[in-house]
């Protein structure tokens, strides 16, 4: 028997201690104690079933993303998705999400207070490809839009940009339909190399000059929306069969994206002279 991809064949039941009833208080759980309090809460089952709720609803949006991407290759001769990704939150990370939300675990807790345990993650091609498909995506009468978070437009303090879609879409069982939600997030490529490794060091401990790596960290960020910038004017050109060398009497656009580019080397030098005043202070108050 397994509850998502916990396997509970040799869990022997005598093991429960009182400790391991407090769980709801704790944090950094193990695999083995998720699998034992839901034991001790009889939930076994109605969580295996939870979970295969979960899948099946983002095996539908991951069928709607690809039946778009193979319609939309034929109509504009390109794919507008490099690829898609999904995932099923496991039960540990579920716990974690609600222990540090201060929320009891509990199937009733997890289907009230977690939206993202079904993840779809697109990753296309260029920003203007996001808001198209996004777009067709939430005109579908099968897909409901319970929140819609556009940090392209507004990125976080980070840098981070992407657009996140909560949905409700159905899955059909035997005797009912059911709304499950599926978070959906929209990247480019550019986009999910810098989340990638951002998310990967923010996680390491007690860094020196941790101030200055969130800086150089937001530049690098807006260094690649720069690059999708770019690379979407470049295939508006190629689209347009202009041929222009870059930079002979540019658009409006392109204008903007060299003032906007122009600042963020004056950040960087800024940054940079910073880092040096920093470490000189920091020689001489070890000098002393």
């Amino acid at each position: 028997m397994s509850i998502g991809n916990l396997d509970l064949t040799s869990l022997d039941r005598t093991l429960m201690t009182n400790e391991q009833k407090s769980l709801l208080n704790v944090s950094n759980v193990s695999q083995k104690e998720v699998e034992q309090l839901l034991i001790m809460r009889g939930q076994v089952q109605e969580f295996q079933m939870m979970m295969m709720k979960y899948d099946c609803a983002l095996a539908e949006v991951r069928t709607k993303l690809e039946v778009l991407n193979k319609e939309l290759s034929l109509k504009n001769n390109r794919n507008p998705f490099e690829s898609i990704k999904s995932r099923i939150k496991t039960p540990v990370s579920i716990y974690d999400k609600l222990n540090r939300k201060g929320i009891p675990f509990s199937i009733e807790n997890i289907e009230s207070n977690i939206s993202d345990i079904a993840g779809c993650r697109a990753i296309c091609s260029f920003v203007d490809d996001i808001y198209m498909v996004a777009d067709c995506l939430k005109k579908q009468d099968d897909v409901n839009v319970l929140v819609e978070k556009d940090y392209i437009a507004t990125p976080k303090d980070s840098g981070y940009r992407s657009l996140h879609l909560i949905i409700e879409t159905p899955i059909f069982l035997t005797d009912v339909k059911e709304m499950m939600k599926v978070e959906v997030q929209f990247r480019t490529i550019a986009m999910d190399f810098w989340a990638s490794l951002e998310h990967k060091m923010k996680y390491k401990k007690d860094i020196e000059n941790a101030e200055l790596i969130t800086e150089d960290l937001k530049f690098s960020a807006d260094l690649i929306n720069q690059l999708d910038r770019r690379m979407q004017q470049i295939r508006e050109r190629i689209d347009a069969g202009d041929g222009r060398p870059y930079g002979m009497t540019p658009t409006e656009e392109e204008e903007r994206a060299d003032s906007e580019t122009m600042e963020i080397i004056r950040r960087e030098i800024a940054a940079e002279q910073k880092a040096m005043v920093a470490k000189k202070r920091k020689r001489a108050v070890s000098e002393e």
